[in-house]
């Protein structure tokens, strides 16, 4: 029979008991998310106010909180007065679990780190991954997020990105851009080859070194191809191009060599 003296005397010793715990416990964990809020802005401000590499600023932000964040979970367990061995045994199969269900996504977290080891790209490199082209915007724990010319957002997971390849157009900081014309054998070359030349002046951001190049590549039956290499830094890569080519074309038709097709 339900006695109601007992059942309050049972709340009555378990409050004197474990009240004092959780009270403690709950101004721990607002002390402490607290504590974590003014950590996380002091490593923002040192990472931020140093020579700091980008690509890193955000993984160790990432990695610090979350180390803190358990930090402060397995305080509040002791003060509470949870027994660590069962509560290790527990944390231990539900790893187990997770890490199956989860394998792809430790696969990433593995890959993220490697990818800030290794540095095979960096925040603002222009790279080509998956069939795309774009810009490094963020390097993330589980992913990168690339921005493309066209101003779409890819979130690509890292473990693409450390098992397959990768071209990054950034690294050396300058490219060969390659652009051949077809012209008919009743042209001269050397004609053909003094108006690239001049546009290749008037163009601007091309780079003096390497040195230029112009020859013939290719023997066709109805004509034969030039090829032209000029050299230009990464960035504005694909602007530098579309105005020499136009250019190009203009002293072309100007001078009154008639392309085939034209």
């Amino acid at each position: 029979m339900w006695n109601p003296e007992k059942f309050y005397d049972k709340v009555y010793t378990w409050i004197l008991t474990y009240g004092p715990r959780i009270i403690i416990a709950i101004l721990v964990l607002v002390i402490g998310e607290w504590i974590i809020r003014l950590l996380n802005k002091w490593l923002r401000k040192i990472l931020s106010s140093k020579d700091f590499d980008p690509s890193l600023e955000s993984f160790f932000q990432s990695l610090f909180g979350i180390i803190l964040q358990v930090i402060l979970f397995l305080l509040l367990m002791q003060i509470l007065g949870m027994q660590m061995t069962l509560f290790a045994s527990v944390i231990a199969a539900f790893g187990v679990a997770a890490g199956l269900a989860l394998s792809g996504t430790l696969q990433n977290f593995a890959s993220g780190i490697l990818i800030m080891i290794l540095k095979p790209y960096r925040v603002g490199d222009n790279i080509v991954t998956q069939g795309m082209t774009g810009k490094v915007t963020a390097i993330q724990l589980f992913y990168t997020y690339v921005v493309t010319f066209d101003n779409r957002t890819v979130i690509v997971p890292n473990s693409k990105l450390s098992n397959e390849i990768i071209l990054n157009l950034s690294r050396e900081g300058k490219r060969r851009m390659d652009i051949e014309v077809k012209v008919p054998y009743a042209i001269d070359f050397d004609a053909v080859k003094n108006i690239a030349l001049d546009a290749i002046k008037t163009t601007q951001n091309f780079l003096q070194e390497p040195p230029n190049r112009i020859g013939v590549s290719v023997l066709e039956p109805d004509g034969y191809k030039i090829l032209i290499e000029v050299w230009t830094n990464e960035h504005g890569f694909e602007d530098v191009r579309l105005a020499f080519q136009e250019k190009l074309l203009k002293d072309i038709k100007s001078s009154g060599i008639k392309l085939p097709g034209m």
